[in-house]
């Protein structure tokens, strides 16, 4: 009797538990958030330095006179002449703004302008058959290059391709000077042109967006005073350049001497890597 009874208390008890339980509310856990979708939209400053050179830079030479005329068809002043250049360009900076359609994956289309100190000089020498010692001379400077393009790519999350193009400017020099007489020491011709040349540009280019707590944003010129970068950022472009063709007269510096005319061109190629500090919008 007394087993009966135990066993009908333990059952009451465990039910009276069971509806205590039941009636607790239930613990859930936590919500997941997802991480934020990466946007290239914004802004941005940066700094770039690269590699340029040229491939198709030829002064080209014509006869202004009769004279003249004959002196390029005999050879003696040169007709056509290379004078391509190459080398590291010094330092360069630039700002723009994109904006992404879709955050994540999606269409970017923006405006960047930038300016690059080139620093680039070329000089040739020519000298002419026979023995009148008909000697020339070709100067040919870069001094700064700059673009204002727009850019359309695609972002797939922090890795932007783009292509790139349109307005291209920069600081020229050109310089020809003829020389004849005893061993080409008398300056025979001369003219030279300096100022801006304007034309057009084109390329493309991939751009890395680094994690915000990266050590180039910590060290960031722009934190220093006061403002935090949404995402420093790596690029590489790739752009080709043409500011177009100029002729100047090569004019007499003697009496008597024939004239000349000399046509620059200057058209190259320019690779570049660089960071970015962005600013979102």
């Amino acid at each position: 009797m007394s087993t009966r009874v135990l066993a009908a208390a333990a059952a009451l008890l465990l039910g009276a538990l069971g509806a205590r339980a039941a009636d607790l509310p239930v613990r859930q856990a936590p919500p997941v958030v997802p991480p934020p979708l990466f946007s290239w939209s914004g802004c941005n400053v940066g700094f770039l330095t690269g590699y340029t050179w040229s491939d198709r830079n030829t002064v080209r030479t014509v006869g202004t006179t009769p004279g003249g005329v004959a002196a390029v068809a005999a050879g003696v002043r040169p007709g056509a002449f290379r004078v391509d250049y190459d080398g590291m360009t010094t330092i360069g900076g630039g700002v723009g703004c994109d904006w992404q359609f879709t955050p994540g994956n999606g269409f970017v289309a923006g405006l960047a302008a930038d300016g690059t100190w080139v620093n680039l000089e070329r000089r040739r020498a020519f000298t002419g058959p026979g023995p009148a010692f008909a000697e020339a001379g070709f100067r040919q400077d870069l001094d700064t290059l700059g673009t204002v393009r727009g850019r359309l790519g695609y972002g797939f999350d922090r890795v932007l391709i783009y292509a790139t193009g349109g307005f291209g400017f920069g600081d020229v020099y050109y310089r020809a000077g003829f020389f004849g007489g005893p061993r080409g020491t008398v300056l025979t011709q001369a003219g030279s042109f300096q100022g801006v040349e304007t034309g057009w540009v084109a390329g493309g280019g991939i751009e890395y967006a680094i994690p915000e707590d990266s050590f180039l944003n910590y060290f960031s010129i722009v934190r220093l005073v006061g403002i935090t970068s949404s995402a420093p950022t790596l690029k590489f472009e790739y752009l080709h350049y043409d500011l177009g063709s100029r002729t100047i007269a090569v004019a007499p510096q003697v009496p008597g001497a024939p004239g000349f005319a000399s046509r620059f061109r200057t058209e190259g190629n320019l690779i570049r890597g660089g960071f970015t500090y962005r600013f979102g919008l």
